[in-house]
């Protein structure tokens, strides 16, 4: 007995509410060249390549007016929201900047030594040779959040303008054909209603609009099912928690773990790993990712890493250090066959993580998001020069189906999905695949959305360590360290339906890593029958949206992540 959050979707409905026809008088639109939605490794490679590409092309260039190329990002600025564990493969940058030394690229330097280990809740079991997806020799250690600021830098002297704590709430689509975005309102309180500070959005109208919204793109997400371009196979996503510690002893090489603290029993469904990663000389980043299939409604991704810090491995590596930075982000791991079937619509290009463009079993996608975001560049470029319109952008497709992006995720396209058979089955088939780069087991093995999966409430809240503020520490003051500054009363930019029975709601408050749901005390006491928790009472959520740091689990899990205000959201500085 147990229920599944798909039963209970929020009060939504995305083609309708997030797509349609610009509602501004002609005189008060904003006019861009090519309008890109979001300034993470996708979107800003975009804007550097196009950047590089006109001015070769002056008479295209002044085509595209005062604003050739307009970045909309919903942070405070580029960076603010980039989480991820960021081992990079140099290819996209050395496509990006051929003549630049990799010594000035905005990393920790390359890996030289790799670490994968087995644990058990006391034991560290080296795997020799390192298992082939954990190889990092040559990869750069970076910080995205630092990477993003970088970039940003680069594609204004490439004459981009970049719009920071702009939220873009809605697709514009006109006789067919993607025109631009409408931005969010600025200056509403709790219930929507005008302050005195209030400033309405606006229609930007563009030539092109490329969505590269990073994970759980908001309008990446209603293209998809308004031009129908997904595939049949719903994307599933995995939630990372990360953080950056300053260490009194350097870490020599990059880390990876399996195992502990996750159950192994497919009843559980747990999935995922750790990692670790040396950032100069006095820091390490670490982080617990963890599928958001998982069927234990007292499961915690958040206090899991508190656990895995627990373990003698990780505490050696943090002792007498210093926690400084937190942040949390969902990663889609649907791979392959949950990318959208096209990725342009008239007038559009989905790029990066909102097309699911992520290789799950070796963790990457930075360089996929730079070198999808290069291709929408030179595809658009291209249409524009030679036919004065972006009707017909199927040369971005022609481009990804023919790149690395393809050849990669292909290889890998059936990984992910044995895992539901639990930890070492699923590992045996995975590895199997491995070895033949998918061949054997070969087919379609379908993916499912994460939100189907019932939830049940089971007691693994028992084994969590409680915060000692010095190695482990709760959820409130993690949200605090992501730089979170969110209003108390700015409108609720999330989704849910309420009330939900006891098991969907426990799900969520465990799930969410910056405390947003909450299940009060009267209504747990309500649900209780004869000392025990009835799963299937129905009861009432809080929602305190002020915390979110905007990681889009609640998306994955049946309910909806909207825009925040612009400028909401964490401000990640070293994530």
């Amino acid at each position: 007995m147990a229920t599944a959050p798909a039963e209970f979707p929020p009060p939504v409905d995305p083609a309708k509410e997030f797509v349609g026809p610009p509602t501004d008088p002609p005189d008060e639109r904003i006019e861009v060249g090519i309008a890109i939605v979001g300034g993470g490794p996708a979107g800003l490679a975009c804007a550097i390549r196009l950047g590089q590409l006109l001015a070769e092309d002056e008479q295209l260039l002044e085509s595209l007016g005062e604003v050739p190329i307009a970045i909309i990002e919903k942070g405070k600025t580029c960076g603010s929201h980039l989480l991820s564990g960021a081992m990079m493969r140099p290819s996209a940058m050395r496509k990006l900047f051929p003549d630049m030394p990799e010594s000035e690229w905005p990393t920790y330097g390359t890996v030289d030594k790799d670490a994968v280990y087995l644990l058990t809740p006391k034991r560290a079991i080296p795997l020799k040779p390192t298992p082939p997806p954990f190889r990092n020799h040559g990869n750069h250690v970076t910080s995205i959040a630092q990477l993003g600021r970088w970039l940003a830098g680069k594609a204004e002297e490439l004459g981009a303008y970049i719009l920071p704590e702009t939220a873009a709430v809605k697709l514009l689509v006109e006789d067919g054909r993607v025109v631009g975005v409408r931005t969010g309102d600025k200056g509403r309180d709790r219930e929507g209603k005008e302050l005195s500070n209030f400033e309405p959005g606006s229609d930007v109208i563009a030539k092109a609009t490329i969505l590269c919204e990073g994970t759980q793109g908001h309008l990446a997400g209603a293209a998809i099912r308004y031009f129908g371009l997904g595939s049949e196979d719903p994307q599933q996503w995995e939630l990372g928690v990360k953080e950056v510690w300053e260490v009194k002893q350097p870490l020599d090489r990059v880390i990876h773990t399996m195992g502990w603290p996750l159950r192994y029993r497919a009843k559980y469904g747990e999935f995922g790993g750790s990692f670790i990663y040396p950032m100069g000389e006095d820091k390490v980043s670490l982080g617990f990712v963890a599928g958001l299939d998982y069927k234990d409604a007292t499961f915690s991704v958040h206090d899991t890493l508190q656990l895995l810090k627990t373990h003698p491995l990780v505490r050696g590596i943090l002792e007498g250090g210093k926690r400084i930075a937190w942040g949390a982000k969902t990663i889609p791991s649907g791979g392959y066959w949950a990318m959208p079937k096209r990725l342009w619509a008239p007038g559009m290009c989905i790029a990066g993580d909102s097309a699911g463009m992520v290789n799950v079993p070796r963790l990457k996608g930075i360089h996929y998001a730079m070198h999808a975001g290069i291709f929408a560049a030179e595809a658009v470029y291209e249409a524009l020069k030679e036919h004065g319109s972006t009707e017909d952008l199927s040369g971005y497709e022609r481009r990804v189906r023919e790149s690395e992006i393809e050849k990669d995720l292909y290889e890998v396209r059936n990984m992910r999905q044995p895992f539901s058979k639990g930890f070492f089955v699923g590992g045996a088939i995975s590895n199997a695949m491995l070895i033949t780069k998918g061949r054997f087991p070969g087919g379609h093995w379908e993916t499912h959305d994460d939100a189907t999966v019932p939830v049940f409430i089971g007691d693994r809240d028992k084994v969590y360590p409680k915060p000692d503020n010095e190695l482990t520490f709760n959820k409130l003051d993690s949200v605090f360290l992501s730089g979170n500054a969110t209003r108390d009363d700015a409108p609720n930019h999330i989704r849910i339906a309420n009330p939900v029975p006891l098991e969907v709601a426990l799900m969520w408050q465990n799930m969410c890593p910056a405390q947003v749901y909450e299940v009060p005390e009267e209504e747990l006491e309500a649900a209780r029958v004869d000392g025990r928790l009835d799963g299937k009472k129905l009861v009432k959520v809080k929602v305190t949206a002020s915390n979110c740091v905007q990681c889009g689990a609640i998306t994955a899990k049946g309910g909806r992540l909207t825009p925040p205000e612009g400028g909401d959201g964490p401000n990640y500085q070293l994530t």
